[in-house]
């Protein structure tokens, strides 16, 4: 069949409302054919029975019944199309997995090049000619082969979804607005396509940005963790070399220890040994003497035994050893002496960790003042908002909810939510002083107690000569000097608050595990002066990173 005739052909079998090939035709009484699907539903859309050709209308609906004849000749034209392509089939590629097929192919399905929304149908090379020759399909809304075209159609009005609802947010076909979506707003689907592309671009843009920024902090977490891991290898090599020096050390100490007990047990058994000698010595010469004597003794002749007993060697000189005595040495106090000595060597090892361990905590060092609005009317501040003392007068001052209003305490104005950092204060001259930390939602009106379980984290110094570590039990501190200035650092992440003596490089005290969750502050008490014994200020100082 030539590609003319074929169009002649279809042009005869098309139907005049969906365009398409008659499918069950039949004839109205003005003689004109259709599908009996679309004049039926034409119908019932107009509510009148006109003919949409030549718009002759009818009183009554026309009781339609399929022309036979008319359908063979379509079956049989169908069957000459599927036939022509089905010869041609051979010189077109065959579907692959996953490419949209044919609907139109009998025997091999070949790979469709476009899909239909009036017919819902997609078609290969050959089966799409006539949607590009004949006139009639040429109208025919043509896309990208898709499968499930069906859903590409309104399923009450089985038109193709050409509009969007923005009212319902939904698809519509062209008589929806007419009979379901009345007074909605429409617009066609491509404008909304549009409109929702640019808003998937964007969203796809802020998708991009989540996750840029999500591999820059696996990044940062990688680069922290590397961190940590040489922070790690740092202080385990310091460790393995600090105890390694302390093993070292203990093995001295232990080596002195045993040889100086056995130069001891040497010496005794030398002492021992001389006199064993010299008994030893004298027992011989007495034998000797003894022999002589027995001698003698045994002689019955007279003249012999007296002229004999002249001649006898006079007796060896001998020792007294009555109160000779071997005296085991004395251990008392050798291995009391090897200890002290051991703990004074790891002193001053652990004197040496805490000088590099205080270098490291300044680095953290911040500027840290004093907060006027939280102080106590007994305090006096200085200009710089550095130091603070208690005064004899009670100054007027708003109560506002900042302010501690009974015990003498006062915040700094800087707080610190993560991290580490680290501030000094002197506290030479007084008698009594509480530091440390504390949370931004503490108690400050009436009695206060600076402890942990109240979210003070501190130490204090009572009576003069009395360091107390503030945990939920007060410990007392056995510190071998007052120290004039305090080091106060915070690790916020690991929980971590401790104190030092800055002067002498000496751990006061630390407190371990805390939990964090919220703003911390700086806190101070300079407490009461005491009639002058305590009118010293704390003064926060410039942290020196020489020490």
């Amino acid at each position: 069949m030539s590609a003319d005739s074929n169009q002649r052909s279809e042009d005869q079998f098309l139907c005049s409302i969906c365009l398409d090939v008659f499918t069950d035709p039949v004839s109205t009484p003005c003689g004109h054919n259709y599908c009996k699907n679309c004049i039926t539903q034409h119908w019932d859309v107009n509510n009148s029975c006109q003919c949409p050709l030549c718009k002759k209308e009818f009183l009554l609906k026309p009781d339609l019944e399929i022309n036979t004849l008319l359908r063979e000749m379509v079956d049989q034209f169908r069957n000459e199309a599927q036939q022509e392509a089905s010869s041609s089939s051979s010189e077109q590629q065959a579907a692959k997995p996953g490419e949209v097929l044919c609907d139109v192919c009998t025997g091999t399905k070949l790979k469709a090049l476009k899909s239909c929304l009036v017919c819902l149908a997609s078609y290969c090379q050959t089966h799409l000619e006539p949607h590009q020759t004949c006139s009639h399909l040429k109208r025919h809304q043509l896309m990208e082969p898709v499968e499930n075209l069906e859903d590409r159609m309104c399923r009450k009005h089985d038109k193709p979804l050409e509009l969007f609802c923005k009212t319902d947010q939904t698809c519509v076909c062209s008589l929806c607005p007419v009979l379901d979506h009345k007074t909605h707003e429409f617009v066609p689907l491509r404008e909304e396509y549009e409109g929702k592309k640019a808003e998937l671009g964007k969203t796809e843009a802020e998708i991009q940005l989540m996750i840029q920024k999500r591999r820059l902090k696996i990044q940062e977490l990688k680069e922290s963790v590397k961190i940590s891991k040489d922070a790690a290898d740092r202080e385990t090599a310091e460790g393995v070399q600090v105890f390694t020096a302390l093993m070292e050390s203990v093995q001295r100490g232990l080596d002195q220890l045993v040889e100086e007990i056995q130069d001891k047990q040497k010496t005794t058994e030398k002492q021992a040994e001389d006199f064993i000698k010299d008994l030893e010595q004298e027992i011989s010469e007495l034998m000797k003497r003894s022999s002589e004597v027995e001698q003698l003794l045994r002689s019955a002749d007279h003249l012999h035994l007296l002229q004999s007993f002249s001649s006898l060697k006079a007796a060896p000189p001998t020792k007294n050893w009555t109160e000779v005595r071997v005296h085991p040495p004395s251990y008392e106090g050798t291995v009391v002496r090897a200890v002290a000595q051991l703990e004074e060597t790891i002193r001053k090892e652990k004197k040496k960790m805490i000088e590099a361990e205080l270098k490291k905590v300044q680095q953290y060092a911040v500027d840290v003042t004093l907060d006027p609005d939280t102080a106590h009317p007994d305090l006096i501040l200085s200009d710089d908002g550095k130091q603070v003392h208690h005064g004899d007068v009670k100054k007027k001052l708003p109560d506002n909810p900042e302010r501690f209003s009974k015990c003498v305490n006062i915040l700094g104005n800087q707080s610190f939510s993560s991290g580490r950092f680290y501030f000094e204060v002197q506290v030479k001259g007084k008698t009594k002083w509480t530091l440390g930390v504390a949370r931004e939602s503490i108690n400050r009106k009436g009695d206060i107690i600076a402890k942990p379980q109240d979210d003070f984290w501190t130490v204090c110094l009572r009576n003069g000569n009395e360091y107390l570590g503030n945990a939920n039990y007060s410990v007392r501190l056995h510190l071998q000097s007052g120290p004039e200035k305090v080091g106060v650092f915070v690790d916020y992440e690991e929980g971590l608050v401790s104190f030092y003596d800055v002067d002498a490089a000496a751990l006061i005290f630390s407190f371990t595990g805390c939990c964090f969750n919220e703003k911390l502050y700086p806190f101070f008490s300079p407490c009461i002066n005491d009639g002058g014994k305590n009118s010293a200020p704390l003064i926060i100082c410039p942290v020196n990173q020489t020490v």
